[in-house]
């Protein structure tokens, strides 16, 4: 602790060193420049084309005014040539995503752009609003709504349609349906399912990386955070969730809303478990949702997931030209800007779909070729004819990350070589490479020399050994940070950046002090009781359990639910509508889940709260059983 202490203050007067930038990532960046194609300056048209205006106030707040929200000059900075410290790609890119407001798609489509880091598309109806992804806040997207209705009237919304099953795309839903008593809420089936709990089971761990992709913590700025790669960032307010109406089961479906036609294609397992596009074949404006994006995307999010699909989210696109191409005249998606004219639009979709279907193949033939993931990443590229296209840039998913993903798809961690079989912990193998290299001091040095060579991969890899084999060394913890820095200067991709930069301020000051996040009321809601149940299961430390054994019944009257649960040998398990011999345990669910979370069960007992029928002496020290994870983890140091 004494020597975290130190490092932070150390940092504190050497704030000004952490911008120093090295001739090597000078002149990287120079030469990453000369490779890009700095003449298709289409995006910058479609990124402005149909602005109508910009919200009237510099910040969205909660409600009560106490807390920022979203930031509109968060992001002013963006003027002018890419500074030293940012890749000049991801700066241009940056410039594109920060241009926010109302514009005009089509007649009768609208789109809120730049108050999340999604979008929400608005159909004007017979009668009122189809709203499509409401952001992931409800405040930020009460706000794009109030934005809207200055230009369209106060329409009321008629419904809503969610394109697939992650947060940001129906979190601010009550932004923009306080009450939903009428309003047809529309996704394609499993949404509910996977919205509610996919990150339930390693909820904790996914949240915790999560910050590192996100970067959390970090200051937008040319020293600091560069966009989530996708958009701009996550805003801070309330996330929501009003369950869907309708459930959209296969393509060629159609339906007609507010008077607008609507004809869907379901896409499951591409960037999302539960998603789908939709062509409005009135307007010639066809729905992408999240499949096709202005970035190469992730097939495996670093924060964690299971691995996406690349050969389906190919073989998707391929379809939707065929149902749609030859009718659409306008492309939107759920993040950064439509393109504009049936000949883009077709173009864009084929070499975009090329990109996620070259990844694919050529992943799998090296493969089968017998090299393993980290070769296959490093040596992976698209062909000229495709990297030329700014949209199939990583400044999200990364050819290299995607190309491990796609192995990991097929073939697992293992890469076929017996000395990966049983590799020993990282900092247990840290003490011995230490060693081997010959003392902390010889570390060092070699971090030193591979840093002042400006070869980074390998300084990186050789500090963190010596972090993780004494991580109270403060010179390899800042020399490791400085390393991390460069990396993220240099980065085209604006979670690499994020993950880098984050690494550093951790190493410097130590894990941050966060408390755990609060989820909605909604999601929790939703949550089926299973799932909830599941995930005491993956927190139950068997080393407290030890020998004991617990068999109880669940009931929650207001869910009309019962569970059959017993605890032994390590683990839980819970059989719906069942029975066993033991006590019962009755209770409101949102009861019962606080006294676990809290371990006041006792307290809810007398209270009245939670009724037990039967021995309460065979429920003794359960609450005790279970653990509660830190949300922050140590990473960059064991």
């Amino acid at each position: 602790m004494r020597a975290v202490l130190a490092v932070a203050l150390m940092c504190a007067f050497t704030g000004a060193a952490n911008a120093q930038v090295s001739d090597a990532t000078r002149a990287a960046n120079a030469a990453f420049s000369q490779t890009l194609p700095w003449g298709d300056r289409e995006d910058e048209d479609f990124a402005t084309r149909g602005f109508i205006a910009a919200y009237d106030q510099p910040q969205i707040r909660t409600a009560d005014g106490s807390r920022v929200v979203w930031d509109f000059t968060a992001y002013n900075f963006l003027q002018g040539a890419a500074p030293d410290t940012v890749n000049p790609s991801l700066w241009r890119h940056a410039q594109l995503l920060a241009r926010a407001g109302l514009f005009r798609v089509a007649d009768r489509v609208y789109q809120i752009r730049g108050f999340d880091v999604s979008n929400m598309t608005i159909v004007v109806g017979e009668a009122g609003l189809i709203i499509i992804d409401p952001l992931a806040s409800a405040e930020t997207a009460a706000a794009g709504i109030a934005l809207a209705r200055r230009t369209l009237g106060d329409l009321p919304v008629r419904a809503v349609i969610y394109t697939h099953s992650h947060l940001d795309h129906f979190g601010g839903v009550r932004g923009v349906v306080p009450d939903p008593t009428g309003v047809e809420i529309i996704a394609p089936e499993g949404f509910m399912e996977h919205a509610v709990t996919e990150n339930v089971i390693a909820g904790n761990a996914m949240g915790r990386r999560a910050m590192y992709q996100f970067g959390a913590g970090l200051s937008p700025g040319p020293e600091g955070q560069m966009t989530s790669g996708i958009g701009l960032a996550v805003s801070a307010g309330t996330f929501t969730l009003i369950p869907p109406t309708r459930s959209i089961t296969h393509t060629g479906e159609t339906l007609t809303v507010d008077g607008v036609r609507i004809e869907f294609q379901v896409t499951p397992d591409t960037e999302a478990p539960a998603e789908m596009n939709f062509f409005f074949p009135d307007f010639g404006v066809l729905c992408l949702a999240e499949n096709a994006n202005a970035t190469m995307h992730n097939v495996l999010t670093p924060r964690g997931a299971l691995v996406r699909d690349a050969k389906a989210w190919a073989d998707y696109l391929t379809e939707s030209l065929r149902l749609f191409g030859d009718r659409t005249q306008i492309m939107v998606t759920s993040h950064a800007w439509p393109r504009f004219g049936g000949d883009r639009v077709r173009d864009f979709i084929a070499s975009h779909r090329d990109a996620y279907k070259y990844l694919h193949d050529q992943s799998v033939r090296l493969m089968n070729a017998g090299y393993t993931d980290r070769e296959i990443a490093d040596q992976v590229r698209l062909p000229d004819s495709l990297a030329a296209r700014w949209f199939n840039h990583g400044y999200y998913g990364t050819m290299m990350h995607n190309s491990r993903a796609v192995y990991q798809r097929y073939m697992g961690w293992y890469d076929g070589n017996p000395a990966d079989l049983n590799p020993l912990p990282p900092a247990e193998e840290a003490v011995r490479f230490v060693r081997a290299m010959g003392g902390e001091d010889r570390v060092l040095a070699e971090g030193q020399r591979a840093f002042d060579e400006g070869d980074y991969r390998w300084a990186a890899r050789v500090l963190n050994n010596l972090v993780f084999d004494n991580p109270q060394n403060t010179a390899a913890r800042q020399l490791l940070a400085r390393t991390h820095r460069q990396m993220a200067y240099q980065a085209e991709s604006g979670i690499w950046r994020n993950m880098y930069l984050v690494a550093a301020r951790e190493l410097e000051q130590g894990t941050p002090d966060r408390p755990p996040a609060v989820v909605s009321a909604d999601l929790i809601g939703s949550t089926p009781t299973s799932y909830i149940l599941d995930l005491l299961a993956v927190r139950l430390n068997p080393e407290r359990l030890g020998n004991r054994h617990y068999a109880f019944n669940l009931v929650f009257p207001e869910r009309n639910e019962r569970f059959a649960v017993t605890i032994e040998n390590g683990v839980l398990v819970h059989e719906r509508d069942q029975t066993v011999a033991g006590p019962t345990i009755t209770s409101p669910r949102a009861v019962f889940l606080q006294a676990m979370a809290t371990q006041s069960m006792a307290r809810a007992v007398l209270s009245g709260q939670i009724r037990i029928q039967g021995s309460r002496r065979s429920l003794e020290g359960l609450g005790d059983v279970f653990d509660t994870p830190d949300p922050n983890f140590p990473i960059v140091t064991p």
